[in-house]
């Protein structure tokens, strides 16, 4: 039974607990809890029952809820992220047509592979390397090459560098998210000129692929896309799958806690690889919540949610939730073996249909990406040296402090890969 529980401003509290933040705030109110953030007035919810209210667009809407510091990081403005009902639906048309075909998602992660084989091939001669800032880098280039962007071999370094820092800077308001501002204002200046050339004739996007079909998108009006919106959505087809190297880092500290995890990868099951990429994804940090603004006058569980108000979906809380996970604490790939595990109880990247909500749409791209990674890292011979591999859940987005330095790097003349099985 949900009860009344308000508190003053939290945004400082937010900024200073992270991720533990609203678990924290429903465990004391327990249940789910109203209270103030930037100065709104904000509900937290969680829960399979709260994902489903959530995402009920006759309850919350995503227009007028994301707040601008958000919009100039890591949307941008103008996206599909930020529009509801018929708009939001002719616009995720665009990314449910490449994310949910699953050739489009074997060609992103043969493109990334191949990335990965061509910077892996270097790493004996240079070792030690940081995880995080080469996964980046590959994935940079790899979703840059399957989204029909060229980009020259000595940009690789600095187009990864803006797509990391438009995730890494979206919750703070230090220098990470200045950082962040400036950096999507380049990419989005960089896109915008690829479309107007694209327009003018001066070059030809690769048929097919998510820049040649974000050209071609025409949304509810009928009308394509401005060029800079369009510039926006092509971020949002590229940013997302470089946030994937957040996860890798994730897997490379996995396997160095739990080794045994790295010896099932290399054994090469593919249902053991994606088991471990959704533990990674159920265990480790990475949204800590999603917002919208209440459509009307709601009630929740006896919660009054005034029209126009936030509401928060606690996602970090519901994945180690005990009453959904069993021993939630426990990093377990096996619990997802050979079981179906319900809809709205995984929610790392949000939660609700994908074809007809704000789920992410490349869900399954991400985990697609995840498992070849990290069989791909399992299949390396490597060591860790002394470095500080503690996750901060004060840090949004939390990552492991050294990034996860590997060195004495061998590569094997075949990297196994779990994603050929898949």
């Amino acid at each position: 039974m949900t009860r009344r529980f308000t508190l003053g401003d939290q945004t400082l509290a937010l900024l200073s607990r992270g991720y533990a933040w609203l678990p924290g705030l429903r465990r004391r109110a327990r249940g789910d809890a109203a209270a103030r953030v930037l100065g709104r007035r904000a509900t937290g919810l969680g829960g399979p029952e709260a994902v489903r209210f959530f995402y009920d667009e006759r309850h919350v809407l995503r227009d007028g809820a994301v707040p601008e510091l958000v919009q100039g990081t890591l949307f941008g403005k103008g996206g599909v992220q930020t529009l509801d009902g018929p708009a939001h639906r002719a616009r995720k048309a665009l990314f449910l047509t490449v994310l949910t075909d699953p050739d489009a998602i074997a060609r992103l992660v043969r493109h990334v592979g191949d990335a990965w084989d061509e910077t892996a091939a270097a790493w004996p001669g240079r070792s030690p390397v940081v995880l995080f800032d080469e996964a980046a880098e590959i994935i940079a280039r790899g979703a840059c090459r399957w989204a029909g962007v060229p980009v020259a071999e000595a940009g690789v370094k600095a187009v990864a560098a803006d797509l990391v820092a438009m995730v890494d800077g979206f919750a703070t308001l230090g220098p990470r998210h200045w950082r962040a501002r400036r950096a999507r204002g380049r990419r989005e200046r960089w896109l915008t000129r690829l479309f107007e050339d694209a327009r003018a004739g001066a070059v030809t996007l690769p048929a097919g692929s998510p820049a040649d079909l974000t050209e071609r998108h025409r949304d509810l009006d009928g009308r394509p896309l401005p060029p800079h919106v369009a510039a926006v959505e092509l971020l949002n087809f590229i940013r997302p799958t470089v946030a994937v190297a957040w996860f890798a880092a994730f897997a490379g500290h996995a396997m160095h806690r739990w080794p045994h995890t790295r010896q099932e990868l290399r054994n090469g099951d593919p249902a053991y690889a994606e088991a471990f990429a959704q533990e990674v994804r159920r265990f480790y940090p990475f949204a800590p919540f999603v917002g919208g603004r209440a459509a009307a006058d709601l009630t929740w569980r006896g919660l009054r949610i005034p029209e126009g108000s936030l509401v928060l979906l606690d996602l970090y809380g519901q994945n180690h939730d005990a009453a959904l996970w069993r021993e939630p604490y426990a990093f377990e790939p096996g619990r997802f073996l050979g079981a179906t595990v319900p809809r709205d109880h995984l929610v790392p990247q949000g939660g609700g249909d994908p074809a007809t909500g704000h789920r992410c749409p490349g869900e399954a791209a991400t985990v697609a990406l995840l498992k070849d990674l990290s069989a791909r890292l399992a299949a390396l011979e490597y060591t860790l040296p002394p470095q500080d591999l503690t996750i901060s859940l004060r840090r949004l987005p939390a990552r492991p402090r050294s990034g996860v330095v590997i060195g004495g790097v061998r590569v094997p003349a075949r990297p196994r890969s779990a994603a050929a099985g898949a």
